[in-house]
C-alpha cells in the first residue's frame, strides 16, 4: 500500500493513463474517447479503490504542473511559422474573435439568468471559453467561485475538442483558418492542442483565438455583466 502512495508511483501512474487513453483513442476512433476524458474517470476510479486522498495525489501534481508552461510556450511555435500570413489577416480575426468573445459570455450569462442561477454562477461561468489561468482570475476578480470556474473550463474545453470540429462540418465550415480560431476561441487549451494534431496551419490559428479570447474575456466581462445586470 505504501508503494501505490509513493510521489513516484503516482506520477507514473499518470503518465501511463493518459498515454494509454491516447492509444485507446487511436485504435478506436472514438473521438468521445478524449485521453483527458479517460484519464480522469480512470483516476478517480483509482483513488476510490485505493481510498488515496486527493490531496495525496496532488502532491506530487507540481512534477507534472511544471511542464504546463513551457508546453504552453510551445503553442506559440506553429503561431510563429505562420505569422506572416496572419498579420495580413489581423483586422478581420480581430473582429471575429471581438464577436466570438461578446456572444460567448452574453449567451452563457443569459442562459444561466433564465435557468434562476444565482449571481455567483453567473460569475463564474462568464469566462468559460479561456484558459483557466485567465478564467480563474476573473473569477476572483468579480466576486464568482474560481473552484466552479475551473471545473467549467474544464469541461467547456472537453466538450469543444470531442465534438467542435464536428459541429463546424456540420455548419459547413471547413477552412482551416475559421476551425482554427474557432476551436481556440471556444475549446482554449484543449481545444488548441486538438487542432494542432491536424496541422501547424490549424495550431498557428487556434493559437491566436486562444490569445485574443483571453484578452478580450479579461476586458470585457466586466462591464457585460454589468451591462446585463449581473
Amino acid at each position: 500500500m505504501q508503494f501505490i502512495e509513493s510521489d513516484i508511483f503516482l506520477v507514473a501512474l499518470t503518465f501511463m493513463v493518459y498515454y494509454g487513453a491516447g492509444r485507446l483513442r487511436d485504435f478506436t476512433g472514438i473521438s468521445a474517447l478524449h485521453p483527458v476524458l479517460v484519464s480522469v474517470a480512470v483516476l478517480i476510479g483509482f483513488l476510490e479503490i485505493t481510498g488515496i486522498s486527493y490531496e495525496q495525489y496532488s502532491r506530487p501534481g507540481s512534477m507534472i504542473e511544471f511542464w504546463l508552461k513551457p508546453a504552453i510556450v510551445a503553442l506559440g511555435l506553429p503561431l510563429y511559422t505562420q505569422l506572416r500570413t496572419i498579420r495580413k489577416q489581423l483586422v478581420p480575426i480581430f473582429m471575429c474573435e471581438l464577436a466570438g468573445c461578446v456572444v460567448g459570455i452574453v449567451s452563457v450569462v443569459l442562459i444561466a439568468q433564465w435557468m434562476g442561477a444565482s449571481r455567483e454562477v453567473i460569475i463564474s461561468l462568464a469566462p468559460k471559453s479561456v484558459t483557466n489561468a485567465i478564467a480563474i482570475e476573473i473569477t476572483g476578480h468579480l466576486g464568482g467561485i474560481p473552484s466552479l470556474t475551473a471545473s467549467i473550463v474544464v469541461l467547456v474545453g472537453l466538450l469543444g475538442a470531442v465534438v467542435g470540429l464536428k459541429v463546424l462540418s456540420f455548419g459547413n465550415i471547413s477552412s482551416p483558418v475559421a476551425q482554427g480560431i474557432s476551436m481556440g476561441t471556444a475549446a482554449h487549451v484543449i481545444g488548441t492542442s486538438r487542432v494542432n494534431q491536424l496541422s501547424e496551419r490549424y495550431g498557428a490559428y487556434a493559437t491566436v483565438g486562444l490569445i485574443l479570447n483571453g484578452v478580450l474575456t479579461s476586458v470585457l466581462a466586466g462591464p457585460l455583466l454589468e451591462i446585463l445586470g449581473v
